[in-house]
């Protein structure tokens, strides 16, 4: 699915989905719920694999306070859907072995 066809169904504009995905915009837990439903998907789908994020441990504090933090996110965003997948597995991948 596009960014406009999901904005079709949320009933907003597409740049609110980039501003979205690049993490420019918060998303409101009601706009979350429209998006779970246009991508007929549960809410939790989006908050899966959190329950390990308190394995996390970030040497400076809160990583996402972080500038080259936030920049390394939106870069990861503005990657292709099917690249970004792999990209996060291979993250996951040298983490794994780095621990």
């Amino acid at each position: 699915m596009t960014q406009q066809q999901l904005a079709n169904k949320v009933g907003i504009k597409f740049q609110q989905i980039q501003k979205y995905e690049t993490g420019a915009n918060r998303v409101s837990a009601s706009r979350l719920w429209d998006i779970a439903d246009a991508l007929d998907v549960p809410v939790s789908f989006f908050f899966e694999g959190l329950d390990h994020a308190e394995e996390v441990v970030s040497p400076q504090g809160d990583v996402m306070t972080d500038k080259e933090a936030l920049d390394l996110v939106r870069a990861y965003y503005a990657i292709p859907e099917h690249q970004r997948k792999s990209l996060f597995d291979l993250a996951q991948v040298l983490s794994a072995q780095a621990a």
